[in-house]
């Protein structure tokens, strides 16, 4: 097959990470491109040099409507060049445009958690409700965001497939030589963005100043003010290799699809606290190898105390937690699902 995956940034966030993942994996076999539009880069630099990359500068998140004049011309020249067997769009401003620009037969379409349009960007829903039938297959990145796609309106061939990574980089030492005189290391590794609650991160390592509380994410250290025991280290390249030296990992947000950040966690078997919002509680099981929680310091502060300062209970979760990704969310599980999808359109 000759398959086209196209997406709006090519930063390396939640939604590249699955495009890297599915392009290298399926390159192995299949005839692979990425398009991608405005950003720092770094996806381009995690793509195996056998996939082939196109550059559309025009595509970018902010609306314009000469770029997007611009974005849909090179989406059709793109297609005229390679005739693609598939073309799988990702987020929701190429998943707009591409669904004007190619052709709606070979179109599948991953929405890369669907309470950003949901709740976020409700204004744009109506835009997703017409477009809905421009492809073959909208695919949602856990059960709740096919349920709640349905639950819109949005039905018309909608499933879901769990995101996956390949077993993570691991680091040669340990990052966080300079919190040796905390007692525990907990990890965030998300944006600085109002989806990703960093004021909720700050009030719980307020809470907790014997635990040393790491940010990673974004080029610049946060500006505010924050507790002796708090450490944003900025963005740095395979963050996810970060959790092998971590005890826990936790992830406050507004809003959620199915976060990579969680799965890296767990592919190190990392007990996981994270808010209690989109498909989290899907992978993130309470009681088994984590906890999800409402988004209050007193919830956050609880249920991390109690997996770190109850041995037993932190040893089950550990193994839980790689158990749960061995079973689910490796990329081979995850290419199996997009592969299933795929073969249903080319035969």
């Amino acid at each position: 097959m000759r398959i086209l995956q196209v997406i709006t940034l090519c930063d390396l966030g939640g939604a590249q990470s699955v495009v890297v993942n599915l392009a290298n994996s399926l390159v192995k076999e299949h005839e692979v491109i990425v398009a991608a539009g405005a950003g720092d880069g770094k996806m381009w630099l995690s793509l195996h040099p056998s996939v082939i990359c196109e550059h559309i500068p025009s595509l970018r998140r902010a609306l314009s409507l000469l770029n997007e004049i611009k974005t849909i011309r090179a989406m059709r020249k793109l297609y005229k060049k390679y005739h693609p067997d598939i073309i799988h769009l990702h987020s929701s401003k190429a998943g707009l445009l591409g669904r004007i620009a190619f052709p709606s037969a070979k179109i599948v379409y991953t929405v890369h958690g669907f309470d950003s349009i949901r709740i976020a960007h409700r204004k744009y829903l109506f835009l997703e409700k017409m477009l809905q039938f421009r492809c073959r297959t909208i695919i949602g990145v856990s059960k709740y965001d096919e349920d709640n796609l349905c639950n819109e309106g949005i039905n018309n061939n909608v499933c879901f497939v769990y995101n996956g990574i390949s077993q993570p980089l691991r680091l040669p030492e340990s990052p966080f030589n300079k919190m040796r005189s905390y007692s525990k290391i907990i990890l965030c590794i998300a944006r600085l963005s109002p989806q990703k609650n960093v004021d909720l991160f700050l009030k719980v390592s307020e809470l907790l100043p014997q635990y040393a509380f790491v940010w990673i994410g974004n080029q610049h250290e946060f500006r505010g003010q924050y507790s002796e025991n708090v450490f944003f280290m900025g963005s740095l390249p395979n963050a996810g290799a970060y959790n092998e030296y971590a005890d826990l990992f936790i992830l406050p947000s507004n809003y959620e699809g199915l976060p990579m950040t969680i799965i890296e966690a767990m592919a190190f078997g990392k007990p996981v606290v994270a808010s209690k919002v989109g498909g989290i509680s899907e992978i993130v099981l309470d009681d088994e190898n984590g906890y999800t929680v409402e988004n209050s310091a007193k919830a956050f502060r609880e249920k991390i105390c109690y997996i770190l300062e109850n041995k037993d209970v932190y040893t089950r979760f550990s193994k839980n937690a790689l158990k749960s990704y061995q079973e689910k969310l490796t990329v081979d599980n995850m290419i199996d699902g997009y592969l299933r999808i795929y073969n249903g359109i080319v035969d």
